[in-house]
């Protein structure tokens, strides 16, 4: 029989993986690190808003007649009492889309906005 040898030159010892561990410190700079893009942004969006108020410019404001939703009241009533010569499938959209309206359910009571081309 022939006999086999072991070299130990070819074991290699397994080594545990190291695990990366933040100090307090480390902690604080990764949060500082983290931090800086937020306040740059916090910092620019406050500087560009309120650049238009402080270069004295004009806002215009638009002023619109209102209309309170009485007890069977519809969008399509509204429409015709408010616009009697237009279309009022055309009235009914620009006064969806001037209150943001996503139904056509209205509320006893509530203000409607209408648009100024109509409010004349």
């Amino acid at each position: 029989m022939s006999t086999i040898t072991f070299s130990n030159a070819a074991i290699v010892s397994p080594r545990a993986a190291t695990k990366l561990r933040l100090t307090a410190r480390g902690r604080r700079v990764v949060l500082a690190l983290a931090a800086v893009p937020l306040a740059a942004g916090i910092g620019f969006a406050a500087l560009s808003g309120g650049s238009a108020m402080a270069s004295g410019e004009q806002v215009a404001t638009a002023s619109f007649a209102s209309v309170t939703v009485m007890p069977g009241d519809t969008l399509w009533s509204i429409a015709e009492s408010v616009a009697p010569g237009a279309d009022p499938r055309e009235v009914i959209g620009d006064i969806t889309r001037l209150n943001a309206l996503r139904s056509g359910a209205l509320q006893i009571g509530q203000e409607l906005a209408i648009p100024a081309q109509y409010s004349e």
